[in-house]
Parts: C-alpha cells; sequence; structure tokens
C-alpha cells in the first residue's frame, strides 16, 4: 500500500499500522515502527490514557499521527475496522479477551483483512493462568528468572532495570520482530495472523545464554556471584573520588592486561585467576578508582583496549564525543532523543515528527487513508490524557 501525504524515508515506507493507544512497549513498539517508516496512526480515545504523560513530551508517539475515536461508541468499532481494511499491521495492548469484546479483536479485523498481521502485546500472554490478571514490567521479570539474577549482592534484593528489560527488551522489541516476519509471510503468502507478544515470553527468552550457561556450570542460580552480574572484580562499577563511576568490563586476557597497567594494580593483578582472592582483587580496584576523578580516569583510559568507560547520566549522555559524532541523540523541536535504531545505508530512518497530539491528525488521515467515518458530526475536540480508571484496567501492560 502506497502512503500518500508527506515523504516518509526508512524501509517500511508504504506499511501503514494501525496502533490502538495504550501505555507502555505497545506504543514503544509501533514507535519503532514508525520511526522505520511506516505510516503509523494512533487511535486516541477521548480523554486519553491513564498514567499518560503530557503528550507534548511522549517522545514514543514520535513519527506518527493521530486520530480519535471512542470504542465504545456505537460507531466506534465500524470505524477502527474500516482504518484496518486499509492498513497492513495492527497493534494492540489490551487485556486477553477486551478487543474482541471492544469489536476490534482478530476475528473481526481479519474478516475485514485477511493479509493484516494482528499484533497482541500483553505482559502474561493471551493463554494461561495469569494471562487475565493485573501485572507490570516488575512481575513479569520476577516469575520468568530474569529479575532474580539482576543485582551485585547476593544477599541483598534484586535490582529493578526501570522497566527496559522487560516492558521494551522483552515485549516491544520482540512484538517488532513478529510482526516484520509475519508481514513478510502475508506479502508472499496472503495470509495475515496473529502475533502473541508476551513479556514473560520475551524476557525468558533474552536469558537463552545465560540458561545454558547454568546447565553447563557454569552460572551459579544466584546473584551477584558470576561473570556477568556483579560477582567478577573486573566486571563492574567503581566510585571515582568525586562520587563518579567508571564502569570496567575486561574480560578477556589482553583487555585485562592493559585495564591492570593503566589502572597501576600491580601484584594485584594476579589474583585474576584464584577465585578465592577476589575479594581481594576488588578491594584494590576500587582503591585505585578512589584515588582519582571520573573525568581524570575517562583521560587515562580513553581510547585503549581496556574496555573502561565513565557511567554518565541521562542528561549527559548526549554530550558524549562518540555519541555525538555518530549522531545517537538528536534534537527535534527542542527535544533532544535517540535518534532512530538500527541505520540502514539506502533508506535511513529519521525523526519527522515530535510526539503526536491526540486527534491532531484526524482530518488529514480520513483523506490519506480514505476513512470519511472518522469525521462524524459531534466528534470531540482533541483533549489532555485524564485518569482513566477502567481504561487502566483494560491495559495489561
Amino acid at each position: 500500500m502506497t502512503t500518500p501525504g508527506p515523504s516518509r524515508t526508512g524501509p517500511l515506507a508504504g506499511i501503514r499500522v494501525v496502533e490502538l493507544a495504550g501505555i507502555g512497549p505497545g506504543p514503544f513498539a509501533a514507535m519503532v515502527l514508525a520511526d522505520l517508516g511506516a505510516d503509523v496512526v494512533r487511535v486516541d480515545r477521548p480523554g486519553g490514557t491513564a498514567l499518560g504523560i503530557d503528550p507534548a513530551y511522549d517522545l514514543t508517539n514520535r513519527n506518527k499521527r493521530s486520530v480519535l475515536v471512542d470504542l465504545k461508541a456505537a460507531d466506534g468499532p465500524a470505524t477502527v475496522l474500516d482504518l484496518v481494511a486499509r492498513a497492513d499491521v495492527l497493534v494492540e495492548g489490551y487485556r486477553p479477551g477486551v478487543a474482541e469484546r471492544l469489536g476490534v479483536g482478530p476475528d473481526a479485523a481479519l474478516a475485514r483483512n485477511p493479509r493484516l498481521v494482528y499484533g497482541r502485546m500483553t505482559g502474561w500472554g493471551q493463554d494461561g493462568p495469569l494471562a487475565p490478571t493485573a501485572g507490570h514490567d516488575i512481575s513479569y521479570l520476577a516469575v520468568t528468572g530474569t529479575l532474580g539474577m539482576i543485582g551485585p549482592d547476593p544477599e541483598g534484593p534484586p535490582t529493578i532495570p526501570a522497566n527496559l528489560v522487560g516492558d521494551y527488551a522483552g515485549g516491544s522489541l520482540y512484538l517488532v520482530i513478529g510482526i516484520l516476519a509475519a508481514l513478510r509471510h502475508a506479502r508472499e503468502h496472503g495470509e495475515g495472523q496473529v502475533v502473541d507478544a508476551a513479556i514473560v515470553d520475551g524476557a525468558a527468552h533474552l536469558a537463552t545464554m545465560i540458561h545454558g550457561m547454568l546447565a553447563a556450570g557454569g552460572w551459579q542460580d544466584r546473584r551477584g556471584v558470576n561473570l556477568l552480574d556483579g560477582g567478577c572484580p573486573f566486571y563492574g562499577t567503581y566510585e571515582t573520588s568525586d562520587g563518579g563511576y567508571m564502569a570496567v568490563g575486561a574480560l578477556e586476557q589482553r583487555f585485562y592486561d592493559e585495564f591492570a597497567r593503566l589502572l597501576g594494580l600491580g601484584e594485584s593483578a594476579r589474583a585474576r585467576f584464584d577465585l578465592a582472592r577476589w575479594p581481594e582483587l576488588r578491594t584494590a580496584v576500587a582503591a585505585r578508582f578512589r584515588t582519582r576523578t571520573r573525568a581524570e580516569w575517562t583521560a587515562v583510559f580513553e581510547g585503549t583496549d581496556a574496555c573502561v568507560a565513565p557511567v554518565l547520566s541521562m542528561r549527559e549522555a548526549p554530550a558524549h564525543p562518540h555519541l555525538a559524532a555518530r549522531g545517537t541523540f538528536v534534537e527535534h523541536a527542542g527535544q533532544v532523543q535517540p535518534a532512530p535504531a538500527p541505520r540502514f545505508s539506502a533508506t535511513p530512518g529519521t525523526v519527522r515528527t515530535g510526539p503526536v497530539l491526540p486527534g491532531a491528525d484526524t482530518d488529514e488521515v480520513a483523506c490519506d487513508w480514505d476513512v470519511p467515518a472518522l469525521r462524524p458530526s459531534g466528534l470531540p475536540a482533541p483533549t489532555a490524557p485524564t485518569d482513566q480508571t477502567d481504561d487502566a484496567k483494560e491495559q495489561q501492560a
């Protein structure tokens, strides 16, 4: 399908996506598709979604367009299905059964468009004992064993990795992978299908290598005692004299040798292969790092193969020389934000538009997608999000 309107770049240019507004991993997955050039139309509800930030700052809604449709109104489901009939992909993040009750579930959608890829984003999945219950990123990580392995102290609590490992790595990105694979199948065979992306599945899948190490005896089933979880003294973080931190990842021998030389470890470096001496080595490394500031140690290790880097804050990161040179962060309409990733030599993705305001593109999409039902008389004007308790109960992640 060729999308009229503004010029779009990216390998997914020409792909049309309907996103049923939600929170968390669904919007991020749709943003990734939009960054890659897809024409993503977000179907916002009058009043907005629960837990929503000011839509002017919600970067997960960049590169999208928005229409307002009340799915609980008599004509709401039919209007969405009119969009679906012209789309390649639909993304929704309701609890199992909610989309069906609203009249826009897979059966209804695929009846209108048999080639449709219907992407479902939930925490627990579409089936199983917990499928109908509420949850958040931390809940899904907890039961998969992924949360339990994160943290430097074997006697202390697990470290919560924001919502990056569950919602976005185990959720959004697996949904995107599934959608792209299903799109290829639809193009080749003319057959759409449902993609069931569950955060519990993705978060468990991310730990595949660790499960192999556990089976081989190379990983202990407790945190803070292994090679990659903070148990290793040459794979961790250390405080500097000014309260900053340096990250050390000198795993291979040649990198460790460079690290030990530049840090000035001396004889303590020999403790590398003696696990019983790892506490001694950690103490020595920590003592050395406390002798200089973060900036001073950054200068010492910069440009070397010691695998040492300063731990930067979110506000500091865009100014790092390497990230600045690559354009890892971009500024659009006054907002500094991560650039689209990954990169393509022939069809680069760009930040074309900032966060879309609810309903801002209703007339434009009605014309471009030839869906006149988007402009019924009496359609409510766009409003800022408010807390919608009932709607929140319908959203899984």
